[in-house]
């Protein structure tokens, strides 16, 4: 019998309520609903998802039992303040200064080192195949010269799915994919992430990560993805020194002392 059991895996398919709730959560957290604010009524998210008011009021006690709604009685269903509702504030005004784009990735480090590990382990197959949907259609756009962001947080994102804890993908949906350089939305857009050579290097870095998870091998899917965002770093350091350089040499005749 072989070792090997990951393959024998079978992906339990989400109930109804599950997607609803998951549906619900994604617009709470990318603020979609302000603080405060009453969702639709239960007969309207019947008409929206297509289910009945067992299924609506189901999904609705998961998000209350998460803490993120509350449901009044008489009065309808109301979000509550969550801590990843101030993560998606916070990276919606994180202004375009590179100091931001290196905290941001020493978060990121922190959470997508050990989703890769555990995605290495957990992943089901249908999960495994959603990675590599994600990777192909990055290198679809890239040769096609498309922007790539989307695809590249995709990558990030059903990684952190593959783990099978919630609050992975949870998180780095609060981060939200303007945290991804590449991505035109990004405050930290350059020209240098839309380069052939730039994105062909992320791409062989996601690639040395796939590889590992399609391995089940975790401690390399630690390391892949610690070398790509230790990686992306480094490019951004890159750019702060290219920065200095050029004010160096933007003052340099002004800031020559003559002498007599």
């Amino acid at each position: 019998m072989s070792g090997n059991t990951t393959d024998m895996r079978v992906e339990r398919k989400p109930k109804l309520f599950e997607i609803v709730a998951q549906a619900l959560r994604a617009q709470i957290l990318a603020g979609d609903f302000e603080l405060g604010e009453r969702l639709p009524t239960e007969s309207r998210m019947t008409e929206i998802f297509g289910v009945s008011r067992t299924v609506v009021r189901e999904a609705v006690a998961s998000l209350a039992a998460d803490n993120l709604v509350e449901v009044r009685h008489g009065a309808g269903v109301f979000v509550l303040d969550h801590p990843t509702r101030k993560i998606s504030a916070m990276t919606a005004d994180m202004g375009n200064r590179i100091s931001q784009a290196v905290n941001v990735l020493e978060v990121r480090m922190g959470i997508e080192i050990e989703s890769a590990g555990l995605a290495a382990q957990r992943r089901s197959p249908s999960q495994e195949a959603r990675i590599q949907e994600a990777f192909f259609e990055f290198e679809h756009l890239l040769k096609q010269g498309e922007p790539t962001g989307k695809a590249d947080f995709a990558f990030h994102r059903e990684i952190a799915a593959a783990t099978n804890n919630p609050f992975y993908i949870e998180i780095l949906d609060a981060l939200g994919d303007r945290t991804i350089p590449c991505d035109r939305n990004s405050p930290w857009y350059s020209v240098e992430v839309l380069s052939q050579d730039y994105l062909s290097g992320l791409q062989r870095e996601h690639l040395r990560i796939l590889q590992a998870i399609s391995a089940g091998d975790p401690d390399g899917a630690r390391d892949a993805m610690r070398a790509h965002l230790l990686a992306a770093q480094e490019r951004y350091r890159k750019r702060l020194s290219g920065q200095q350089a050029d004010y160096s040499q933007l003052v340099a005749p002004s800031a020559r002392i003559r002498t007599f």
